[in-house]
């Protein structure tokens, strides 16, 4: 039930279409003394993030294009050198910065699977029709990803085949077979 997943979602572009964004990562520090930036990535797998040659990093409250010149998974972290950031001080500017991509970038999603961006905010009921709430985030487990639904109080969902029935997009929500007591 899951693909390539992006986690987070911005929507905040000013005047703008509200689904054109979607966050792939950030900026989370620095590495070595050349203008190489360490990336926390939302992708799945982590270096996947690198498939994109152009990167939109969020400035001063504006989407910036920077090119990816090169980049690689070291270690844990993916590590990238942007164009224009030459030197360790011009790259700590960055830290912080959300990385996205247009949304019409993204591979369509094969059948059965979703991006985590299109899952948030979607209604969650149970078979029953009790409003459950809605999709707050989602989260790896190691075993399953887990849906967070948040209405009347925080339920945790496993994100998997027998408990997820349906997910309609179009209609904005997801079907489960859960105790709402649970």
């Amino acid at each position: 039930m899951q693909g390539e997943r992006e986690k987070r979602f911005d929507t905040t572009e000013p005047g703008g279409d509200n689904s054109r964004w979607v966050v792939l990562g950030r900026v989370s520090g620095l590495f070595g003394v050349k203008g190489w930036i360490k990336v926390f990535s939302d992708t799945a797998p982590r270096e996947n993030i690198l498939g994109y040659s152009c990167w939109y990093l969020k400035r001063g409250g504006e989407w910036q294009p920077y090119d990816l010149l090169e980049g690689r998974r070291q270690g844990k972290v993916v590590v990238a050198r942007l164009e224009g950031c030459r030197d360790r001080d011009q790259a700590a500017e960055l830290i912080g910065a959300d990385i996205a991509i247009p949304r019409d970038q993204l591979p369509p999603a094969q059948a059965g699977e979703y991006y985590w961006t299109d899952l948030q905010g979607l209604r969650v009921e149970t078979l029953d029709g009790i409003d459950l709430g809605k999709v707050d985030h989602l989260f790896e487990t190691g075993a399953n990803d887990v849906l967070v639904a948040t209405g009347d109080r925080q339920r945790l969902i496993p994100f998997i085949d027998g408990v997820i029935d349906r997910v309609d997009l179009e209609a904005g929500l997801i079907r489960v077979d859960w105790d709402p007591d649970f």
